[in-house]
């Protein structure tokens, strides 16, 4: 891939930054669940330590990016776009992850149970299809309070986060403590992109922020802040919304650099970004099975090893299957057909990758 400082495509960083976070989410999943199953721990867990305090309000912060294009549009298309879309893939990969997880949901109880699990999961996100379910909260809300002043808001949202509220529901929890990520890349959107453009122009010195930003970091993130409730500093209220949006920045200038480098790296990077939510929808899946077979054979005994490799499945096996079944009837995992599109709502939406 060439440098997209030579092809003009300025806005490859995007897609890349959302590459470098949906490759960190999966990391998580598949090193925290190997190493639990192993009874250890490998050398990829710093790693998932030290993107712990930024890797999800990242992930926000992009998907804020591009609302304020939309958010003025009737609800009509408004919802058609920012809520329809994501509540289609979320209940239907609600369904398959839950059939798949069938024994383990229900045990004895039979499909009375089962009936009772879909119901609480359209109002309780269910595993790791919160972000998806989170998306279409966040971009309602947003629209509602649009005339509310961009100060306001955002400091409305930040003092959520440093409540550091803890609950039993996950939307309420996750809500609080990631919407003011959500709200800064649509507040902000036009100096984050300035920013993706200054690194992109002043290599050296975004290289020498990135430096300092990752020594911090590290120390925030790795260091025990002593508290039962905090287990790091990056943990502590205050600071763990400075980091969440350091990280994020940090992301962005990260993946600027990497796109103006180009080469194979970044391609791949890049296409993980494009498919994000084709990652985000299927992992899950390949990522179990991968585990159970390493685990049940010992086939691969070190922990990192296997964690990489349990990660590696985990995003080359739902890349493969959105390829196998684009333009086919099942391509409907990952493209919502036209049936699911509220009337009028414009032409034929773009898959799920490119949803966010």
């Amino acid at each position: 891939m060439a440098g997209v400082g030579n092809t003009g495509d300025r806005l490859a960083w995007v897609d890349i930054a959302k590459g470098i976070c949906i490759l960190l989410v999966v990391m998580m999943h598949s090193v925290i669940g190997t190493g639990e199953a192993m009874g250890g721990e490998g050398f990829l867990h710093p790693v998932v330590a030290f993107a712990k305090p930024f890797r999800i309000p990242d992930f926000f912060l992009l998907s804020g990016l591009f609302v304020g294009r939309v958010i003025d549009r009737d609800w009509r298309l408004f919802s058609d776009r920012r809520v329809v879309h994501f509540a289609y893939f979320y209940l239907l990969w609600l369904v398959i992850q839950s059939v798949a997880k069938y024994g383990k949901i229900v045990g004895d109880a039979g499909p009375a149970a089962f009936a009772a699990h879909l119901a609480h999961a359209l109002i309780e996100p269910y595993s790791s299809l919160w972000f998806i379910y989170l998306l279409a909260v966040f971009s309602v809300v947003t629209k509602a309070l649009r005339r509310v002043p961009g100060g306001v808001l955002l400091a409305g949202a930040a003092l959520l986060q440093i409540a550091d509220i803890h609950s039993e529901s996950t939307l309420i929890e996750e809500f609080c403590a990631r919407y003011v990520y959500f709200v800064a890349g649509y507040l902000f959107a036009g100096r984050i992109f300035a920013l993706a453009d200054a690194a992109r122009r002043r290599v050296p010195l975004a290289l020498c922020g990135l430096g300092a930003w990752a020594v911090l970091e590290g120390w925030l993130a790795l260091t025990p802040s002593g508290l039962p409730d905090h287990p790091t500093l990056a943990s502590l209220p205050l600071v763990s919304l400075a980091l969440g949006g350091a990280g994020a920045l940090a992301i962005v200038v990260a993946a600027a650099l990497v796109g103006r480098a180009g080469g194979p790296v970044a391609g791949a990077v890049r296409t993980c970004g494009q498919r994000s939510i084709v990652i985000y929808l299927a992992f899950s899946l390949p990522m179990a099975a991968t585990r159970e077979i390493l685990v049940r054979t010992g086939a691969i005994t070190d922990i990192g090893l296997a964690s990489l490799t349990v990660m590696a499945m985990a995003v080359i096996l739902p890349l493969v299957l959105e390829r196998l079944v684009r333009g086919t009837a099942l391509d409907l995992l990952f493209v919502r057909p036209r049936r699911f599109r509220l009337a009028g709502s414009g032409p034929k939406p773009s898959p799920a990758l490119q949803a966010t």
